[in-house]
């Protein structure tokens, strides 16, 4: 193990340390009752009109692997918090709940449980830090993925942000979210290998700058790396697209794409498909690359510009503008009781719940009810088991299958959700009158 690794041995002290002291409470007064928790957020990120739930069906898989061995709860122990004879109990501890949650690239809105968990309370506890961290990055960057990949309109998108993001687990990580939010490719090899999306990249200045002469730098890596694509833009981006024909006209290499990383990229991309067609090289694409985000990319298309791929860095790969979800894990039910929160901003429906999504007569979405777990609707039901007893219920989540979710839901939404601006109204999202009712009765049982 390095630095960079979380072992699965450390799994259980990867949270926040109130947490174990709440499950020592929580043991030393006796209280082993069934609780349920519920993952949502308040309050979208800016500019996101829905976000792409992720991550959750595999951080509910890991947690059901939540361990205490006794080399880590001595290494515990020297905090000086913790009796010993809660430490044992800990090093017995199994997860033995139901998690029940959304699939992986289900849109999902305010208030909507992304998951939730039934488990004897310090159980469901004790989860709460590991699915938080889990599921906030993962959805945070398969929602930013999804608005750029509907801002290139169809054209393909690589992610090259692995080196700006915070750190190894996120940059692997993202490149599941990623490919869930539509991103054709990635730089990151290893992720490429991990989780099956295309590996893609092109070349560095260096490269270029390494040689005497750039008309060589581009003749080696065309030879050793037919179809490349050549970075143009080290010197004087006309002159080495000029380079390029060269080499393709009289040399017959074989290169796929120039690369355009700077200046004004809707002029240069103008200028260089002009020179490519004219020298009948209409075959070779141009990639655009440098600061790009959603809405640059939009401008760009808008505009005109003949570019047909996209790559994209630190915009995408630290969700620059909106780089937190205020996801919230609330205790709902208590021992068969109702519990809620009752804070001004920050009001809970209290029990378990279910998320319903309803389609119009064209099969358009047209809303969501959340409603008391043990209420039908004729819509669609968006929690599903994917724990029981403490065991995960089939195979693990394949990426292909939550980004093909994700596209098909995102097609069915009305078009004011597709785009970059908020809509004049956000999708509609009801509680239903037993669970407001529910809300009701266990705020008048407070007695405040």
């Amino acid at each position: 193990m390095t630095d960079l690794t979380l072992s699965d041995d450390e799994l259980g002290l990867f949270t926040d340390l109130y947490e174990l002291t709440m499950l020592q409470a929580y043991w030393a007064e006796g209280m082993h009752g069934s609780a349920v928790f519920s993952l949502f957020f308040r309050h979208p990120p800016v500019h996101r009109n829905f976000m792409l739930a992720c991550g959750q069906e595999h951080a509910a898989r890991l947690a059901t692997g939540l361990r205490f061995p006794r080399a880590q709860l001595d290494r515990l122990e020297t905090i000086g918090l913790f009796r010993e004879p809660f430490l044992r109990w800990l090093e017995a501890f199994r997860f033995s709940g139901e998690i029940l949650a959304m699939p992986e690239g289900t849109p999902v809105f305010p208030h909507e449980p992304i998951l939730e968990v039934h488990a004897p309370v310090a159980e469901a506890q004790v989860l709460e830090t590991l699915l938080m961290n889990l599921i906030t990055t993962e959805t945070v960057l398969a929602s930013k993925a999804a608005r750029i990949t509907l801002a290139a309109d169809g054209r393909p998108v690589m992610d090259f942000g692995m080196r700006r993001m915070h750190g190894t687990d996120a940059a692997l990580r993202g490149v599941r979210a990623y490919s869930v939010g539509g991103i054709h490719a990635t730089s990151n090899v290893l992720a490429s290998l991990r989780y099956g999306l295309p590996a893609s990249g092109t070349m560095a200045h260096s490269f270029i700058q390494a040689h005497h002469d750039e008309l060589e730098a581009f003749r080696t890596y065309g030879q050793l790396y037919p179809g490349t694509t050549l970075l143009v833009d080290t010197y004087d981006s006309m002159a080495a697209v000029g380079k390029v024909i060269r080499l393709v006209r009289e040399e017959g290499l074989q290169i796929g794409a120039i690369r355009l990383d700077s200046g004004n990229l809707a002029e240069l991309a103008h200028q260089a498909r002009a020179h490519l067609d004219a020298a009948g090289l209409e075959h070779v694409q141009i990639v655009a690359s440098g600061g790009l985000d959603e809405w640059a990319i939009r401008d760009l298309l808008t505009g005109g510009a003949p570019i047909d791929r996209f790559g994209v860095g630190t915009e995408m790969g630290a969700s620059v503008d909106a780089p937190s979800l205020d996801l919230a894990y609330k205790l709902t039910e208590y021992d068969g009781e109702p519990r809620l929160k009752n804070a001004p901003g920050k009001q809970l429906h209290p029990g378990p719940k279910q998320v319903w999504r309803f389609s119009d007569a064209g099969g358009r979405y047209s809303h969501d009810e959340i409603t008391r777990r043990d209420e039908h609707r004729d819509g669609v039901p968006l929690l599903t088991p994917i724990v029981q007893a403490g065991t995960p219920l089939g195979e693990a989540p394949q990426v292909t299958a939550g980004r093909d979710r994700a596209w098909a839901a995102i097609a069915r939404f009305p078009d004011a959700m597709r785009e970059l601006e908020a809509p004049a109204a956000p999708y509609p999202v009801h509680f239903s009158d037993a669970l407001e009712r529910l809300r009701r009765e266990t705020v008048a049982g407070l007695g405040y």
